[in-house]
């Protein structure tokens, strides 16, 4: 089973994938993971990626796809994979199907996480964490039971992260919505998008997702 999640940043891609990957044995696969473990093993993929990226280029789709090709090769992923935030074009989701079709393999689904950009933006804006345990809090959906004093470890200095502010959101939410509108419409013409409430709680979300699955494994 290949699955391809799609969503803005702050969707809570990484969270569901993580949950797949747990709940269905789905290997969650983040290019920017793929890519340094590439580098770290000194494949010859990965080699090349580093010499790119010495230079202060971006990676090109060939690599990408090279390094995504070369993952699919392992055993791990013998049950199937979640891609988390690849493709980013519709170029990159051309290439995949290729490379997919080349190993016997398919795209089984693809599911989208539609967001309320308001919503996601006072989502991501008020979040922040205990700088001592990491314990993830937000200013309305989830205070410390004590204000300033984290449930878990009693610390009481807080971190934001720096991109976390309205601006930098907003500028990222425009770049995605931009790249993926239409990614979605290729995916829509090959019939395998499906889209989901990407706002409903975290369980509701990975019901929805499993409950899709299921149907596309018949």
């Amino acid at each position: 089973m290949n699955v391809i999640l799609l969503g803005p940043p702050g969707a809570g891609k990484g969270t569901q994938a993580k949950i797949l990957e747990d709940k269905l044995g789905y290997k969650q696969l983040s290019t920017g993971d793929m890519l340094r473990s590439a580098i770290v093993a000194g494949s010859d993929i990965g080699v090349k990626a580093k010499a790119i990226m010495d230079r202060g280029d971006l990676v090109s789709d060939d690599v990408i796809i090279g390094i995504v090709s070369e993952r699919l090769d392992k055993p791990d992923v013998i049950k199937g994979v979640v891609f988390d935030g690849f493709p980013r074009t519709p170029a990159q989701a051309d290439a995949l199907d290729k490379m997919l079709a080349s190993k016997g393999q398919k795209l089984n689904a693809v599911i989208e996480m539609k967001v309320d950009d308001e919503a996601l933006v006072s989502r991501i804006v008020g979040r922040y964490s205990c700088a001592t345990c990491g314990q993830g809090y937000h200013d309305e959906l989830a205070k410390p039971k004590v204000a300033g004093v984290c449930d878990v470890c009693s610390g009481t200095v807080f971190n934001r992260r720096p991109d976390d502010n309205e601006k930098t959101v907003r500028d990222r939410l425009g770049v995605y919505n931009r790249q993926t509108a239409p990614l979605v419409a290729y995916y829509h013409r090959k019939g395998n998008l499906h889209v989901i409430d990407g706002m409903a709680e975290i369980a509701k979300v990975t019901s929805a997702m499993t409950s899709i699955l299921n149907q596309v494994k018949g």
